[in-house]
């Protein structure tokens, strides 16, 4: 079998094989060879890294195909430098995609602070406090709380409140989520403020879920009084620089008109001018001045729709030419659903066995085979390439918690020095 090995660390790297056999693959390059269908492979930093005394550091993985899925994370020891990635590129042709293991629970930290927030890949959760209602109102995980979503690598919020009594709780809809705003207060600031998170910063866009006439005053009224208060937002109605929202979470309203806030609508942060329901090929809006594309079709006809939503959403996300003279910021749903043949989870996640042609391959399997595929494709990308924005996900620790560290590892692909406020 051709094994092509895709090297997006810093070093050099060894692949060991059967037999005695040896693979070098230099920093941001790719190798091949011919190696058998399974074998025990070990990978270990190269030559040249090993004689300026640093540790030996090896870790150990079978190649035994992808059983007909296109791409798979291999299993290595928690403490190992990298995440591998197995991707099928032929019927005898496979692909190992090694990236660096960065900490996701601080990955904006390396991030100098004059990157605009609009030139990250942030990976958010749609729906995010939808924890209950299975199969048609749940969209996260029970086992994926805010804290565990955090340490994961998420940093945009799609928060939904209802006015309850006076009081803003979380809600899908009309189905209850039975947490309370002001704990998601309390969660958000948790991480803002431990060593972890304090060079983090936190996009969370607000959403009115059922009509009330305080809504908006009520948003503004919890935040001064919940954990952090004002002091832990970011209301201006532009895009900041990282650095000027470390340890902050930058307000996205989509609620109100600007009453009972100050500055009105320039004092309620990103505010969408215009979103339409369920737009197919998306839209655009500004601002301040940068242009921002969306695309939020979710209203899909089944699950028959899968791939070309996939193709939408990720079709947002790639560059345009005039990203280079003009702003822009993309942001995309992966996130469908519809009654009867299209829950959440269903679509998210797929249903029965793709990989033997029984069954449908989901959004998020579909989106880790674009994004391994970019990755891989950036080795020969002389000018760099530049995927940036953000990202909605329906339970997005599936499949395997491996989807986000590959959206993460788009903020460190296609850097140069003085573009993109990279130093």
């Amino acid at each position: 079998m051709r094994l092509t090995v895709v090297n997006l660390t810093d070093d050099a790297l060894v692949l060991s094989y059967a037999d005695n056999c040896e693979l070098t693959v230099l920093p941001s390059r790719r190798s091949a060879a011919t190696v058998p269908k399974t074998c025990e492979v070990a990978l270990h930093l190269g030559v040249d890294i090993a004689e300026k005394y640093i540790e030996w550091v090896t870790c150990h993985f079978r190649i035994s195909g992808t059983k007909g899925a296109s791409w798979k994370p291999l299993s290595v020891p928690e403490d190992s430098l990298w995440r591998l990635y197995l991707r099928k590129v032929g019927p005898e042709h496979r692909e190992l995609v090694i990236l660096p293991r960065r900490n996701l629970a601080s990955f904006l930290s390396p991030i100098p602070d004059s990157v605009p927030i609009s030139r990250l890949f942030l990976p958010g959760t749609h729906d995010t406090m939808a924890f209950y209602g299975w199969p048609f109102s749940q969209c996260q995980s029970i086992s994926t709380p805010l804290s565990v979503q955090f340490t994961s690598g998420i940093r945009f919020l799609d928060i939904r409140l209802t006015d309850v009594q006076g009081r803003l709780i979380a809600y899908h809809g009309a189905y209850p989520q039975k947490t309370a705003f002001q704990d998601i207060l309390i969660s958000v600031h948790d991480f803002l403020t431990s060593a972890q998170g304090s060079r983090e910063t936190i996009v969370m866009s607000i959403k009115q879920e059922a009509p009330s006439l305080v809504f908006s005053q009520l948003v503004h009224d919890e935040i001064y009084a919940g954990a952090g208060g004002r002091d832990m937002w970011f209301f201006e109605s532009r895009i900041p620089t990282l650095g000027e929202v470390r340890g902050k979470v930058v307000l996205f309203s989509r609620f109100g008109n600007g009453d009972g806030w100050e500055n009105g609508l320039n004092g309620m942060g990103i505010h969408p001018t215009y979103w339409p329901d369920s737009e197919k090929r998306g839209f655009k809006w500004t601002c301040n001045d940068t242009v921002v594309r969306t695309n939020d079709w979710y209203h899909i006809p089944s699950f028959l729709s899968i791939p070309e939503k996939v193709s939408l959403a990720t079709g947002v996300l790639e560059p345009r030419s005039s990203d280079k003279t003009v702003p822009a910021l993309p942001i995309t749903y992966f996130s469908a659903s519809s009654f009867p043949l299209a829950a959440p989870q269903t679509v998210s996640q797929g249903f029965g066995w793709p990989r033997w042609g029984l069954g449908v391959e989901g959004v998020n399997k579909r989106a880790g085979k674009w994004a391994l595929k970019r990755l891989s494709d950036s080795v020969d990308d002389l000018d760099g390439l530049r995927i940036r924005g953000w990202a909605f996900l329906d339970y997005y620790e599936e499949p395997t918690n491996a989807l986000v560290p590959l959206f993460v590892e788009f903020n460190f692909r296609g850097r140069k020095t003085g573009e993109e406020g990279w130093m």
